[in-house]
Order: C-alpha cells, then sequence, then structure tokens
C-alpha cells in the first residue's frame, strides 16, 4: 500500500521543488493575470463521452495533467470508472497550467455550459505560493461559487482542498488550509479535503519535478477525488 503523506511542514527539498515548479505551473501560462485572462480563448477543453450531463474539471497543472497525456491526468481516470459503472455523465478537463484564482475567476464563465451537473473548482495552490493576500484568493473562489450559483442554480459544486508547504510562514500557510472548509462550509458545498493526500511529498508517485503526480500519482488523486465524487453520481 502506498504510504501516508507526510503532515506538513514538508521536507525541505520538496518544498523548494514545489515551491519552483507551482509558482511556474506550465512555465509560459504562468505570466501576469492579464496575459492569462488574454489566453483564456485559446483554452483547451477535452470532453469525453456524449452524455447530456456533465462534470466540468476547472483548475490548474495538476487538473491539466501537466508532463502526461491528457488520458492519463486524473479527470480521464474518473471519466473511465463512470463509465464502468455504465453511469450517465460525461467529463469536461477544463484545466490550464499556470491559473490563478484570479485568472480562473476570469475564465470561468468561458466554461460554463449548460448540461453542467457538477463543477470541481481546484484553484489555489499558485497563489499560496506566491504569497497573494489570502483575503484576495478567498474573494475570488467566493466569486467563482457565485458565478456558478447564477449561472448554473442546480449545478453542484465541489472545492478541491490544498495545502502548502511553509514558505509563507506557519500563519499563512496555517490559515491558507483552512480557507477551503471554511469557504464550503459557510457556502454549503461539498469539499474534497486535500486533492493530493497519500501523493503530495512522496517521490515515486511525483515527476522529475517533485510536484506534478506521475501516472501513478493521478491515479490516487483520482481515488481522492471519487471518494467525494462518486457518491454524488
Amino acid at each position: 500500500m502506498t504510504k501516508k503523506t507526510p503532515s506538513f511542514p514538508l521536507p525541505l527539498m520538496f518544498c523548494y521543488f514545489l515551491s519552483l515548479l507551482l509558482l511556474g505551473c506550465g512555465e509560459k501560462n504562468a505570466k501576469k493575470d492579464t496575459d492569462e485572462v488574454s489566453a483564456t480563448q485559446e483554452t483547451t477543453v477535452t470532453e469525453t463521452g456524449d452524455s447530456n450531463k456533465k462534470i466540468l474539471f476547472f483548475g490548474d497543472s495538476l487538473t491539466a495533467g501537466y508532463g502526461l497525456e491528457v488520458s492519463q491526468a486524473f479527470p480521464a481516470l474518473i471519466q473511465q470508472k463512470i463509465d464502468s459503472l455504465e453511469l450517465d455523465y460525461t467529463v469536461i478537463n477544463a484545466g490550464l497550467s499556470g491559473e490563478t484564482t484570479a485568472s480562473g475567476k476570469n475564465r470561468l464563465e468561458w466554461v460554463l455550459e449548460d448540461g453542467i451537473d457538477i463543477i470541481i473548482i481546484e484553484l489555489g495552490a499558485n497563489d499560496g505560493l506566491r504569497g497573494v493576500p489570502l483575503t484576495e484568493t478567498e474573494s475570488n473562489l467566493q466569486s467563482m461559487v457565485d458565478t456558478v450559483q447564477s449561472k448554473l442554480p442546480n449545478a453542484k459544486i465541489i472545492l478541491a482542498g490544498m495545502k502548502i508547504p511553509p514558505n509563507m510562514g506557519p500563519e499563512y500557510t496555517s490559515k491558507f488550509e483552512s480557507l477551503f472548509p471554511e469557504l464550503a462550509s459557510s457556502e454549503n458545498i461539498t469539499l474534497i479535503p486535500f486533492l493530493l493526500e497519500n501523493v503530495a511529498g512522496i517521490p515515486e508517485l511525483n515527476q522529475g519535478d517533485g510536484i506534478h503526480p506521475t501516472v501513478a500519482g493521478q491515479k490516487l488523486v483520482a481515488e481522492n477525488v471519487w471518494e467525494v465524487l462518486g457518491p454524488m453520481l
């Protein structure tokens, strides 16, 4: 069995790679927010299946499957699970490497469409590693939740929790981690406690950069997601 994720703070080397790699997820995509927003019209959205009911995964490089084929990213693995159970849902992968909550807030309406039954919001890691004020990150996430509730009032929302290394200090790190469950609780939406549970900090489950999951790591991320998503289906 895979070892449990070590409790934070993470090993120093992992923290170093995490800061470098998530901060610049996707390299060229990690530009100024204005650049990211202008590029949203070119965002690739991968859709599998032909159901009228859709599950939208909206996130950064972790959702996009950085360094892997899109078919190896956890949203595609979720589709495989859905298909194996003969459930009538189509998964849409709208992950974009380098995404922050600010750029995500501006991009969200581009990918919302009729028929979306569930949306998983996986954003915030890049904010934390850049030291974005927590009030700004919280406001952006709140705005995205409000947008979904306004545009698709019948859609269910799942918020993916995230943790960061202690580079910004213990107070910032702790408040960042608690931001996700607090928002989920206040908005009565579903929470994935930690997207990278049993994956973060385990070298054999991450690519050479030390942070983005390998094929095996993506399978465990998919399990973390399915534990919450599965009962909803």
